[in-house]
Parts: structure tokens; sequence; C-alpha cells
């Protein structure tokens, strides 16, 4: 039975213990162990299993450590007040118009500076008591950072994009579905573009209404005032420029962090002896962030090596008869339990590929559908869920006052708006392009 199957399964329980207010570390640790049990693991194999994986995202979770660390250090200088106060002069005052200039720069993060989500401890934080005087629900704003770090890989070919199309091309080509990379996104544009639904839906209907918060003191920030740019800010801004471009050409954001904090020493914009605070305040600003990015690698371990992927996506034959409908449905139900099971959605490809191109084929499904399916199947999962960087990195900038809760207030409202139009429009897609 398809339901007994340890991925569903233990996504099934961790997406229910989220729901029911229990820490994410704990909710990943308890799925990790119904995984392991459900496939018949001796209890030492998973625990082993799961730690030998968290290693899988060590240096995302180093990342997020020394980027608040650096997002700490930059805010003691007062250079975050000036930026805010700039971009509160903007908008002037339209809650809308920040929410749409968010959104749009954050797509940057993915192509023209491929930082991910490097930016937003830097810049969310400090935007939180423009965001309290706007009365702006955040969970649109969650919706806008995650549309920014999800929509551009799956419609543009460039930065990101161009790795995930590379991905997809490959997978179908090897798999008996010939097309090249930069074909790609002359169908995922149509997945972008119900994106672009959910988040417009998000913005001017479902979180139009104001929403209060109180102006509170940030984790491990403290909150310098800044009237006008001095030199030791746009030493800062350099700084923090030195991060970006370290990070690009090396590949390596805990170096480019690393680089920023020193060539702030050096420009002698912060002091040697306050370094063990920015530190410290890195650890609480984003440290339960990093924690639970370990654990997820580690779950996502667990599901590998049970073997339950490969059976649920061979499972999918019996399910389908010949129905086209039915075959594209399941297909995308069963990329999002996947994607949210192994937490990303870049390996996700090949993990469905060489069962979903056979059967796009058999089934009569076009090459720009199958695109579709296929892109459609691996992104589902990404937003929404509780372990994703898509999701974790809009809550570690926006709860930077304890103040947004991650599964209700970012989680679930990004779900609604972009997985769900998602399967819509993988199924359109799918059938009639």
């Amino acid at each position: 039975m398809i339901l007994l199957n340890p991925v569903v399964l233990s996504v099934i329980v961790m997406i229910v213990l989220c729901l029911l207010k229990l820490n994410v570390l704990l909710a990943l640790f308890v799925s990790a162990l119904v995984a392991g049990l459900s496939a018949q693991m001796p209890i030492g194999d998973i625990m082993s299993k799961l730690i030998d994986g968290m290693g899988g995202n060590s240096e995302t979770a180093l990342s997020y450590i020394l980027l608040g660390a650096l997002a700490v250090a930059i805010s003691s200088t007062g250079v975050a007040a000036i930026i805010s106060k700039k971009i509160a002069s903007i908008v002037n005052g339209k809650k809308k118009v920040l929410l749409l200039v968010i959104a749009f720069f954050a797509c940057f993060s993915q192509n023209l500076i491929p930082v991910h989500i490097a930016f937003i401890p830097i810049l969310i934080p400090p935007l939180l008591k423009l965001m309290n005087s706007l009365k702006l629900d955040r969970r649109a704003m969650a919706c806008s950072l995650t549309f920014g770090l999800k929509a551009p890989y799956i419609a543009l070919p460039v930065g990101f994009g161009l790795i995930f199309q590379g991905i997809i091309s490959a997978e179908m080509s090897k798999n008996g579905m010939e097309i090249d990379k930069m074909e790609i996104w002359k169908y995922t544009w149509f997945l972008g573009l119900f994106m672009v639904i959910g988040l417009l839906l998000a913005i001017f209907v479902t979180y139009r209404k104001d929403r209060e918060y109180k102006d509170l003191p940030l984790k491990g920030m403290e909150e310098v005032e800044a009237k006008e740019m001095e030199p030791r800010h746009w030493l800062t801004l350099l700084a923090a420029a030195l991060a970006f471009v370290i990070q690009i050409v090396y590949g390596s954001l805990p170096l480019g962090a690393v680089a920023a904090l020193a060539a702030m020493l050096i420009f002698r914009v912060i002091k040697w002896k306050d370094l063990d605070e920015y530190i410290n305040g890195g650890v609480g600003l984003m440290g339960l962030i990093a924690f639970i990015m370990l654990v997820a690698a580690g779950y996502g371990n667990i599901i590998r090596e049970t073997g339950a992927v490969g059976e649920l996506v061979d499972s999918i034959h019996g399910l389908i008869g010949g129905s086209k409908a039915i075959g594209i449905s399941v297909m995308l139900l069963v990329g999002l339990l996947i994607t949210m099971g192994i937490g990303t959605s870049f390996g996700t490809i090949p993990v469905v590929a060489a069962i979903y191109i056979p059967l796009c084929i058999k089934l009569g499904i076009s090459v720009p559908g199958a695109v579709i399916v296929l892109a459609a199947a691996a992104a589902l999962g990404d937003a929404g869920s509780p372990a994703s960087d898509s999701t974790l990195g809009p809550t570690s900038g926006l709860n930077a006052d304890g103040q947004h809760d991650h599964i209700m207030d970012t989680c679930v409202p990004t779900f609604i708006h972009y997985n769900i139009l998602l399967l819509i429009g993988g199924f359109i897609g799918g059938m009639f392009f």
C-alpha cells in the first residue's frame, strides 16, 4: 500500500507534527525515525545514517552562522538603518510596492548575483520596523522572498536556473527524450507564470489586510541609528560586496562571509574585541536554522538509504493504468512527496526522471509537456517544506525579532500559493502542451 511507503509515511508525519507546532528540529528527527523503522532499519543504523547524512548540509549550516555574524556586524555600523530609510522613502508608505520590490530584487539572488539566501539575514531584519509601521503582513513578505528564491531557477536559463534546467535536459536525454538545455525555459516559463499568479494572490488578496506587530529588539543585533552615509558605511558596503564576489568566484558562502568580516576589521569598521559578540549574535540569529538544515540532510539520507524513493516511483505504474490525466497527477504528487523528503528540487530530477520520462513516452505526453511535468514534479515541495532553504531563508530574516512562526507564517502560506498553483500549472502543461 502506497501510504505505508516510508517516504510517504514519514513526510505525512513531518507535516502533521509541524502543524501541531512541534519544533521543526524534533519533527524532522521523529520523521527520520519513522522512515527508518517503517523500512525495518535497525535503530542503531538509523542514528548512524542520520549523523552521516548531516554532513550533506554542513557548508549550508556554516554559511547561515557566518552570514548571521556578518549581518550583526553590518547592523552595528548603522548602515542597515540608513538603507532601511532609503527603501522607506522609495516605497513611500505603500506596502504592496515594498513587497513587489523585494520579490523583484530577490530574483537577482538566483541569477545576476547568485548568492541564494545570503542577502536575507543582511537586508530583511533592518526592514522589520518599516514593515511594522506599514502594518505589513509578514506572510506576504515570506511569499515575496520565496518567489525570488524559486521562480527564477524554474523559468530563467541563467545562474541557478541554468543548472536546474541543465539537469532536466541531461536526464530527459538520458531516458529517451532528446532536448537541449537552452530549450527548457521555453516551456518552464509556463510554471513561472503560475508562480507570478501565486505571488499576486498573496500580496493583493490573501494577505492584503493590515497585521499588527510590536517593535521588539532583534535577536543578537544592536540597533544603531545613523542619519547619513559616512566613510565607514561605504567601507561596510564594500566589505559586503566582497563577500558576494568571493562567493561567486570560489563558490563558497562561508569563505565570502569570513572575507567580509576580515575586510571590516582591516578597514577598522569593527573592532577585534567585538568579534565574539558578532559570532554569538550570528548563532542567536541563525543557529536554529543551521541545525535544522543539518538534521534535514540527515533525514534525506535516511530516506535515500531505505530504498523507498525507488519503490515509490516504481509504484506509479500500478496506479495509472493508461490514463494520461491520472498519470500526470500521480507524477506531480509523488514529486511533491519526494522533494519534501529529500529536500532538494535539483536532486529530485535524477531520482524521478528514470521512470517519469519513459512513462511520458508511453502515455503520449509531448516533449514540452514532459519538460513541464518533470520540472514541476521536482520544484513542488521546495516551497512549503519545513526543511527547505526556500522557506528557512525567509524565516531567518522575518523572525529576527521572534514574531514570525516558521510553519504557520512561512511554510503554510508558501505551500498554498506556490505548490498548489504549480500542481495546477504542471497538470495543464502536461496535458495540453
